[in-house]
């Protein structure tokens, strides 16, 4: 069988999809209280949420669907392998696409579908012969490829699913720790203070006292050095929010985004003031409603500084899952 549909365009819109948003909120709260509660014991750990190499490469069939592949798509995305025992293609693809997701590094989940035990899903995929491999992103199935392809083929349209999580949909994945698997190993020494805690420090210091450029900067100068701290991407999010603000006129804004339903710039700002103000899901909703009616460099703009909104809010809020899955229904 030859490989066919090696492409990234398109998108399948299962029924399904339509009624994972309820419970993915649910999921990612639960998420957050197990992240709290593991921080309450004390020491060095690993990070909340970190899983060992071994839970990259998962079986699912009709009954858990939702749970561990709608759901997980909003933290990372889900390569579906479609095959059967009895398929000899997919005895060769199968070992190399658990290699490869393996070598991804949190970065990619692989979901093993049996098709001769999970016909329902099959049916709902359309899929024709075997192996057929998906991806889901955001809750978005995207079609990949049928058929065995060359690994340097798959490698290159693996990164470019990354590649779209990331900057399409801001799902950048999630953290592995080679250390969590086989039997537990004694805790480490406790770790000693990091190198960008004085920087850190100095960014709190300045957001007390006013000096948003300042804060700025010093969370710049952490990123610069070690671009994926948290805590300084937290940290200069929720800064340069609220320096775009300091000098807003509110009836102003809010007056020009009435008036200019499809004005990329005035609806930007008015998010700015709904996200400041604590209303969330009316600033996450304005965006998403904004890319649907702009293009090109315009909708470009909307789409980063929602990224930009669910960076302040945090990954595990539900509200930030909750969005990501509509924009992608809008960009799709």
């Amino acid at each position: 069988m030859q490989p066919r549909n090696m492409s990234m365009s398109g998108v399948v819109d299962l029924a399904a999809v339509k009624a994972a948003g309820e419970a993915k909120a649910k999921a990612e709260q639960a998420r957050a209280e197990a992240a709290r509660q593991a921080s309450q014991g004390g020491g060095a750990a690993p990070s909340p949420g970190a899983v060992p190499p071994s839970a990259l490469v998962i079986d699912v069939d009709e009954a858990g669907f939702e749970r561990d592949v709608l759901q997980l798509s909003a933290e990372v995305p889900v390569v579906l392998d479609f095959w059967a025992e009895w398929c000899q293609p997919c005895k060769q693809l199968s070992p190399l696409l658990e290699r490869l997701t393996v070598e991804a590094n949190g970065r990619l989940v692989l979901a093993k579908v049996d098709v001769d035990a999970n016909q329902m899903l099959m049916q709902q995929f359309q899929i024709q012969g075997i192996p057929a491999v998906f991806a889901v992103v955001a809750g978005q199935v995207l079609p990949l490829f049928q058929g065995v392809a060359p690994e340097q083929q798959i490698r290159e349209t693996l990164a470019q699913l990354v590649q779209v999580a990331e900057e399409r949909f801001g799902i950048i994945g999630i953290e592995v720790d080679p250390n969590a698997e086989g039997a537990a190993e004694a805790a480490p020494a406790e770790a000693p203070a990091g190198p960008h805690d004085a920087l850190l420090e100095a960014a709190v210091v300045a957001l007390d006292a006013g000096d948003l450029g300042g804060a700025v900067q010093a969370y710049k100068n952490v990123l610069a050095d070690a671009p994926g701290n948290t805590e300084a991407k937290l940290g200069l999010a929720q800064a340069e929010l609220l320096a775009r603000v300091q000098h807003m006129n509110p009836q102003q804004v809010r007056t020009a985004a009435a008036e200019n339903p499809r004005d990329p710039a005035a609806q930007i700002a008015a998010a700015d003031l709904d996200l400041v103000g604590g209303h969330v899901e009316d600033a996450f909703g304005r965006l998403v409603d904004t890319v649907k009616v702009t293009f090109g460099d315009d909708r470009d703009a909307v789409r980063l500084r929602l990224l930009e909104l669910f960076e302040v809010i945090g990954a595990d809020d539900p509200r930030v899952s909750a969005a990501r899955t509509a924009l992608a229904r809008v960009l799709f």
